[in-house]
C-alpha cells in the first residue's frame, strides 16, 4: 500500500490503499488547504516528476532540496560530524542521487526535526538508512506515520555526541532547534527550520505561531524562545529553506529580533 504524501505540505502519512479524507497538518490553523482542495501524490510519483537538489552549505553541512520545489519547498540539512551524522528536518522526496551522496558521507545516525511541518517523508529516510526519528513529547499527536523508529524526549536530547537538539516551543509546542557548536568555522550553528525562521532581511529572525496565515505568537511565548536559546552559543543560523541563513551575529540577531517584536506587539513604532 502507498504512504501517501500531501500536495500542500508535504507530509507522509501512513499506509492505505486510498487517499486519507484530509490532511491534519493541514486542516490545522497554522497550515491550510490547498485553493485546489486536497490533493495527495507517492513517493514514486514524485520521484517521476522532481530530482533531489545537493548543495555543500559549508563543510560537514549537506543542504538537500527538491527540484522543481514541492510542497513548501524546505530544504533538509545533513550535520556530518567525527561522531556520526544527523539529519535535520526532512523532505518529501528520496530519490537515488540524495540517497547515494548521504551513503557516501557516511550515512545518517539520527533524525531529528524542527515542527510537523517538516517532518515529510521522515520514516522513508530512516527505513533507507536504518535511523532513529527523535520527535519531542509534546509534538506526538502529530506523527501522520507512525513508526517503531520513532523516540520520543522531552527538552533536550543529544543525537549523537556534541550535538544537541533544544525544545524552544512557539510555532508547535515542541518546535526546536539543533545546535552545533562546530558549525561556522567553530563559532557554532543554529539549525532551526522556521521555529525561528530567518527573514528576507538577514540580519533579522522572527517567530509566528502561523507563517502562511499570519497568526502572531504571544510575548510570554517569545521570552520562553528566547530564554531557552539563550544558553547556546552560536554565529549563524541556518533557517529552513535555501538562503535563508544569518551569516553572523545570529545570537544577536535573535535577541534584536526578539526585542523589535514585543515593540510591536506593544503597539510601540520605530523613532
Amino acid at each position: 500500500m502507498p504512504a501517501w504524501i500531501c500536495w500542500t505540505c508535504g507530509v507522509q502519512q501512513a499506509e492505505s490503499d486510498t487517499p486519507p479524507a484530509s490532511c491534519p497538518i493541514c486542516t490545522d490553523e497554522r497550515q491550510y488547504v490547498g485553493w485546489e482542495g486536497q490533493r495527495w501524490t507517492t513517493m514514486a510519483e514524485l520521484a517521476g516528476e522532481r530530482a533531489s537538489e545537493l548543495r555543500e552549505e559549508e563543510p560537514g553541512l549537506l543542504g538537500i532540496g527538491t527540484q522543481p520545489s514541492f510542497a513548501i519547498g524546505q530544504r533538509a540539512l545533513l550535520v556530518s560530524t567525527p561522531n556520526g551524522n544527523v539529519l535535520w528536518d526532512c523532505v518529501s522526496l528520496l530519490d537515488d542521487a540524495a540517497r547515494a551522496e548521504v551513503a557516501r558521507r557516511g550515512g545518517i545516525d539520527a533524525i531529528c526535526l524542527s515542527h510537523p511541518h517538516f517532518y515529510a517523508a521522515c520514516v522513508e529516510w530512516a527505513d533507507a538508512f536504518d535511523a532513529p526519528i527523535l520527535i519531542p513529547e509534546a509534538d506526538r499527536q502529530w506523527i501522520q506515520r507512525p513508526s517503531d523508529r520513532v523516540r520520543l524526549w522531552q527538552d533536550s536530547v543529544e543525537p549523537v555526541p556534541g550535538l544537541t537538539v533544544a525544545r524552544i516551543g512557539g510555532h508547535f509546542d515542541g518546535a526546536a532547534v539543533l545546535h552545533w557548536p562546530a558549525g561556522a568555522e567553530g563559532r557554532g550553528a543554529l539549525l532551526t527550520g522556521d521555529t525561528v525562521t530567518v527573514v528576507q532581511d538577514r540580519d533579522w529572525v522572527s517567530f509566528m505561531w502561523s507563517f502562511p496565515n499570519l497568526i502572531p505568537l504571544d510575548p510570554a511565548t517569545i521570552n520562553q524562545i528566547v530564554e531557552r536559546i539563550a544558553p547556546l552559543e552560536f554565529d549563524r543560523i541556518y533557517g529552513g529553506w535555501w538562503g535563508r541563513v544569518v551569516i553572523h551575529d545570529g545570537a544577536a540577531a535573535v535577541r534584536r529580533s526578539a526585542d523589535r517584536y514585543l515593540a510591536r506587539l506593544r503597539g510601540e513604532r520605530p523613532a
